[in-house]
């Protein structure tokens, strides 16, 4: 059952007199339940005692730390049919997106556990004392990662679950030591309680300091304004647009003490079909790309966007191809009034602007907040003309750039903003052929896809989700898979340190027998 009320550390308080509720937009009515406004007291109280959870849980063990992810996985699948339930009210995501994306949080979780009971990750350094060297002796320096400190956390529009209360950030911050607090979405804000609950009872189960967790609920900016300005607070994730995560970054850096803001905001995902692959297999490729762009409403980051390719025979067949594909699709329902609105205002604005020719269209009736899929097509030169082609439009569409040759593609791509993917369709002659192009294209993206489709972001530990910006904020980063443990990270070096008072990761008998770069050789044996 949602309560409405707000979660600060193990409390359940709503002291706000402010309410408002979430809307169900397959009904296209609002939900009938009713949320606090967080209050200033509120945000101060999560702040305060997340500082005070730091002190403890930056030196938890490992093991506890992971002990306490798999509970909070455990805790999420105990909530059974009935989160399930409000996700899809909340969303108008179908069921089958919802189980698969609480499936995807718990793997995370339990990733991140994996991750810690290894325990390699502190990326542990030693070089050791070499006291008769000269001119000047050396001394004994060992150096680990350690966690920053507290870490408000934006829930995300589009993954409910994934990327919101216990999703990828909140996952790889508990895991690397830093307390979070989480600043609900208000689109899913019932779902966001739920999954809150089984954290807090995730806390009481394993002995988790008292603060290390809060949900803090809002309808409006104010509140996540003043989280990222609290003194306590230390740094911030975010999934979102571009206008939000921007903001986040310039308000984060106007602090007294600036903070990171690792942001993974827009993205059009420029995918490059070359004249091989779409003469041995246009229409599999056409009926494939109909499918990504179309999937989960388009509301997907890794949403392919732009489709790139030569002027011929075999990408004016590839068009027509998804054109007509893409008509079949039945559209689906998009998460809220608001976003509906934003893709119509978006689609229609790119439709407009001149030397652009509709490919395809969903014309037909359907029900409101329903978003109906469209293609262009415009000249590459036109494309690169117009900055507002270059926009993304954040729903089923997407834009066909027909090149006169292989210069003007590179050009195309040279032209545009950081993305998170990029997909090349040809064959292995093809790369070498378009070298250049593909060169190109690895300088604007996080991730470089050969034959595939961008939807779709494996959780793994080689997996980048982020890319130059305004994909993200830091194109060193990815907010995706265990390597999203650095960025609530920093390194200390430890000069000449008694053994007895070096954290166990930097001791000669490495008790936790964690895989060491030791004198500049890996290895897990002791010193």
């Amino acid at each position: 059952m949602i309560t409405g009320k707000n979660f600060v550390g193990n409390e359940l308080s709503a002291k706000g007199n402010i309410t408002y509720s979430t809307f169900d937009p397959k009904l296209n009515i609002p939900t009938e339940w009713n949320f606090h406004e967080a209050t200033d007291g509120e945000i101060n109280t999560a702040a305060e005692k997340a500082k005070s959870a730091y002190k403890a849980f930056r030196n938890t063990s490992g093991k506890q730390k992971a002990d306490f992810l798999i509970a909070i996985a455990e805790e999420i699948e105990n909530l059974g049919d009935g989160l399930i339930r409000v996700y899809m009210q909340e969303s108008g995501l179908p069921e089958g997106r919802a189980k698969g994306e609480r499936g995807r949080t718990m793997g995370q979780l339990r990733a991140f556990a994996d991750l810690l009971k290894e325990g390699s990750w502190v990326d542990a350094t030693i070089d050791t004392a070499q006291p008769e060297r000269q001119p000047l002796p050396k001394t004994d320096i060992r150096k680990m990662l350690v966690p920053i400190g507290p870490i408000v956390v934006f829930g995300s529009s589009n993954f409910p679950l994934a990327f919101s209360t216990a999703g990828g950030d909140t996952a790889s911050a508990l895991a690397a030591g830093c307390p979070v607090i989480v600043k609900s979405h208000p689109m899913h804000a019932g779902t966001g309680e739920l999954v809150a609950s089984a954290i807090i009872r995730a806390v009481e189960r394993t002995g988790i300091p008292d603060g290390v967790f809060s949900n803090l609920n809002s309808s409006g900016i104010e509140v996540g304004q003043k989280l990222v300005m609290h003194p306590n607070v230390k740094g911030v994730g975010f999934t979102g647009s571009i206008r939000g995560g921007t903001a986040l970054y310039q308000l984060a850096n106007e602090r007294k003490e600036p903070i990171p803001v690792f942001a993974e905001m827009g993205s059009i995902n420029p995918v490059v079909a070359l004249p091989g692959a779409l003469g041995e297999n246009g229409e599999d490729w056409a009926k494939s790309y109909a499918g990504s762009i179309t999937l989960g409403a388009g509301q997907f980051c890794t949403n392919p966007g732009l489709l790139l390719g030569v002027k011929g025979k075999e990408f004016e067949e590839f068009g027509s191809i998804l054109g007509k594909e893409i008509e079949k699709i039945e559209p689906g329902c998009m998460l809220h009034p608001n976003i509906h609105k934003g893709y119509e205002k978006g689609k229609e604005e790119l439709s407009s602007q001149s030397k652009t020719e509709v490919v395809a269209s969903f014309d037909t009736e359907v029900p409101p907040n329903y978003g109906k899929q469209r293609i262009l097509k415009v000249d590459s030169s036109d494309f690169m003309a117009n900055p507002k082609l270059h926009q993304e439009v954040f729903g089923p569409f997407s834009v066909l750039v027909q090149c006169e040759n292989t210069n003007e593609l590179e050009k195309v791509i040279d032209l545009l903003e950081g993305q998170l993917t990029g997909t090349v369709l040809g064959n292995e002659e093809e790369l070498e052929n378009y070298g250049p192009v593909v060169e190109t294209l690895k300088n604007r993206v996080g991730r470089l896809i050969f034959n595939g489709v961008p939807t779709g972001v494996e959780v793994c530990p080689s997996m980048q989700h982020g890319g130059p910006f305004p994909a993200s904020t830091d194109s060193r980063f990815t907010s995706v898979g265990t390597a999203a443990i650095q960025r609530w990270v920093r390194p200390v070096s430890y000069q000449n340190w008694p053994q007895k008072h070096l954290p166990d990761a930097l001791k000669d008998g490495n008790p936790l027998d964690i895989m060491r770069l030791v004198d500049g050789k890996y290895t897990t044996s002791k010193i």
